[in-house]
């Protein structure tokens, strides 16, 4: 497995695969490495003749200064893990390199990047698409491997790559979870035992709302599953959302799209984490 700090060296290094004919699959992380990221890993190396993976704490789409300092960075546990798996390059590039002037780029996602994370997280997903198309085309992957526990984020990268009209196809990777059921996350790295206990009632609650979409409407659920989390200690809902799949608009009716997903953002003391369940 070989590191790369530099986007020459990068380049340099995928040109003798891509002249070969070679598939490149990419796998874009902000390490603190942990099972899920290693599924998505698995994936493409089963699937790709070359895997790249990056490690970038990425500061445009943090806003929250204290989020950015406080997000666990593992580098050594990161290159043993990737290194078990089978990945063959790692860029690990400094904030430096990857922004040697300001990104001034204004993306406009309309509504998919308006609700949910897009309503709490000012300017976030500007941020998550200007280092995404910077790393597509450092990598120029045919292939991007992300996880649905994301789903929105995955959403807008699908829409960035139509957008910007860029040769290569986004994969979605079911979430992976811990063996108590909460998605794993890098943030979970900064829960107490009795936090990450209490943190496994979100998706419990998540799931058990599904059994409830033919006694009550879209709307009645939503504010099930806001009252039933907040009960749990420890635990503040700060966003709830059922939704259309594909364009992430809320519904308030179960006949108003074919697929349809369950949204949150719950604080567990200080730290935020995200899940979401399909509904249909």
């Amino acid at each position: 497995m070989t590191i790369i700090e530099t986007v020459v060296l990068l380049q340099e290094e995928l040109s003798k695969y891509r002249d070969t004919g070679k598939t490149i699959g990419f796998v874009p992380t902000m390490g603190a490495l942990h099972e899920g990221h290693a599924t998505l890993v698995k994936q493409c190396v089963r699937e790709n003749d070359v895997t790249v993976v990056s490690v970038f704490v990425n500061p445009t789409q943090f806003n929250n200064p204290d989020d950015l300092r406080l997000y666990p960075r593992t580098p050594e546990k990161d290159w043993q893990l990737l290194e078990s798996i089978g990945a063959d390059i790692v860029f690990a590039p400094t904030v430096e390199e990857m922004y040697p002037e300001p990104d001034s780029r204004q993306f406009d996602f309309g509504g998919l990047a308006q609700v949910m994370e897009g309503a709490f997280r000012s300017g976030h997903f500007n941020g998550v698409a200007q280092v995404v198309s910077k790393l597509f085309e450092y990598v120029q992957p045919h292939v991007a491997y992300f996880g649905e526990k994301d789903f929105q984020q995955l959403a807008i990268v699908k829409k960035m790559v139509q957008q910007l009209k860029l040769p290569v196809k986004v994969m979605g990777v079911p979430t992976v979870r811990e063996a108590n059921g909460l998605a794993m996350s890098s943030r979970n790295q900064r829960l107490s035992d009795a936090e990450r206990e209490n943190a496994s009632a979100i998706y419990r609650i998540l799931r058990e709302s599904t059994s409830l979409m033919s006694q009550k409407s879209p709307n009645q659920i939503s504010s099930w599953v806001k009252e039933a989390i907040n009960n749990v200690t420890g635990l503040r809902v700060e966003y709830f959302a059922i939704a259309d799949a594909y364009s992430l608009q809320p519904i308030s009716n179960w006949k108003e799209a074919d697929e349809v997903i369950g949204c949150t953002a719950v604080y567990c003391g200080d730290v935020r984490l995200i899940d979401n369940i399909r509904y249909k």
